[in-house]
């Protein structure tokens, strides 16, 4: 068992980490410090520049994929027989699909896109997340944790620095994903005519306990001069109203943005008092509803749809001349294809090699869930794929195992107010993206057209769940080298 580690030094960052909001909600009134590491990960600044790049280019081709509602009605059909939310949200896509006219709702998408740095194949995709793709503000505050404990504690981190010539990588994730809504909130507000302030709705779970994150947002915008609301599916529920040139109306308050930090799984739909047909009839209308109107939505079901597990694994398998039909260039097409990671569907085929010829250590056996603990791997495969019955099959996927090497110095992992020292901790890489319809939102001097910032997740070698949330990850931060 690691060593726990207690002195004035981690009483200091933790309580530095908690006032840089670095916290979750656990009951009303009481909060927790976020786990972290005491020092930044280090990576090339060709890496790094590399996948600042191509996030922008997935989330344009989520965008792309977003408006071919026959694909996504064809990819996901065989996935409604096994998996009932997708059967929703299939029904959801075909009602809205299927409107006399064209949705007036305008796709905003803030897309976080996930890589892991595999030690043969280099940067593979793991996933990207349209719809509550959250923790933009935390991978900034993290960066400026880090910064403070380099400034502060210099001589007693010296021995976790990775690299001493490492430089930390600024992360603007917090303004530039506040000047993302803004912009996105202006260019609605101007099409209605309205000279009063912007409004942000949030849409948030029932008992969150991520709302630091989430408020870290919603200061940066209120400082801009938008007006931010907070509200579940079950609050929105009958306080919609329709204003004229079909505005969004909230208790007779414009909506310009509509943010879904919800509504990416079953229970956020719940209304027993109110589900009356079937399951979840009536707050899946009010996300209808949402879309219905002239507002700024990320994510649409539309965008929810193109950047599932089903869809990731339809887009690895084109071919260079399938993505050049898109709108792609060759240069983008090679960088898109450059960190597609192999994925395999779940039939009779891919059972029986996995049976007689595969290694169940180099796969991982995903289904369609969102966040933590939709992964199975190692000798948790097989088992699983033999209790799977056929009509399942399309509601999981084999996704070739990325296999990061681990920092090459030890590091501090700081987890309720004690150190622990960790061995070969390893990384994955979140970057963010921000597209108004097909454009992307944000452009600072230096960096790639659409690109917001990052969040780095990192995990002791041994763990496979690694969320901050649902596992034992811990934010991060990053260190360039030339």
């Amino acid at each position: 068992m690691p060593k726990l580690i207690a002195n004035a030094m981690i009483d200091d960052v933790v309580t530095e980490a908690i006032q840089l909001s670095l916290c979750f909600m656990t009951d009303p009134g009481h909060a927790r410090h976020v786990p972290f590491a005491l020092t930044p990960a280090v990576f090339s600044a060709k890496l790094i520049n590399r996948l600042a790049s191509v996030a922008p280019l997935l989330g344009r081709l989520t965008q792309v994929i977003a408006k071919q509602s026959e694909l996504l009605q064809t990819l996901h059909a065989p996935l409604a027989p096994g998996d009932a939310f997708f059967a929703e949200l299939l029904s959801m896509h075909r009602e809205l699909s299927q409107a006399d006219s064209e949705l007036p709702c305008v796709p905003l998408l803030l897309q976080r896109s996930d890589f892991m740095l595999d030690a043969q194949r280099g940067a593979g995709l793991v996933e990207c997340n349209s719809i509550a793709a959250g923790m933009s503000p935390f991978g900034a505050r993290t960066h400026t944790l880090h910064r403070y404990v380099a400034q502060r504690w210099p001589q007693e981190i010296r021995q976790y620095n990775e690299s001493v010539e490492s430089v930390m990588l600024p992360n603007p994730a917090i303004e530039q994903l506040g000047q993302a809504v803004a912009s996105a909130a202006r260019k609605i507000r101007l099409e209605h005519a309205d000279d009063g302030a912007s409004v942000f709705l949030m849409v948030v779970q029932e008992r969150e306990d991520n709302v630091f994150d989430q408020h870290l947002l919603e200061r940066d915008l209120q400082e801009r001069g938008v007006l931010t609301l907070r509200r579940t599916f079950r609050q929105l529920h009958g306080a919609l109203t329709t204003g004229p040139n079909q505005r969004l109306m909230l208790d007779g308050v414009g909506i310009d943005v509509v943010y879904l930090r919800a509504g990416y799984q079953y229970q956020d739909y719940l209304a027993t008092d109110l589900d009356s047909k079937r399951c979840c009839d009536a707050l899946r209308a009010t996300r209808i509803a949402i879309e219905r109107h002239r507002v700024a939505v990320n994510a649409t079901v539309a965008q929810q749809l193109a950047t599932s597990k089903r869809t990731q694994q339809y887009l690895a398998g084109m071919s260079a001349e399938q993505l050049a039909e898109l709108g792609f260039t060759v240069q983008e097409v090679a960088a898109l294809q450059g960190v597609f990671t192999e994925m395999r569907a779940i039939d009779d085929t891919t059972i029986d090699w996995m049976r007689s010829e595969a290694s169940a250590a180099d796969w991982v056996l995903k289904n369609q869930g969102e966040g933590g603990g939709h992964c199975l791997f190692d000798d948790d495969i097989q088992p699983r794929i033999a209790r799977l019955a056929a009509d399942e099959y399309p509601a999981w996927g084999l996704m070739r195992r990325l296999r990061p090497l681990g920092r090459s110095a030890p590091t501090l992992v700081v987890r309720e107010g004690v150190g622990r020292r960790v061995e070969a901790l390893v990384s994955e890489l979140g970057m963010f993206s921000a597209h108004y319809d097909d454009e992307p939102l944000v452009s600072a001097e230096g960096l790639p057209p659409g690109y917001v910032g990052y969040l780095v997740r990192s995990k002791p070698p041994e763990v496979t769940e690694g969320g901050v949330h649902s596992g034992f990850g811990m934010l991060d931060s990053i260190a360039v080298t030339k």
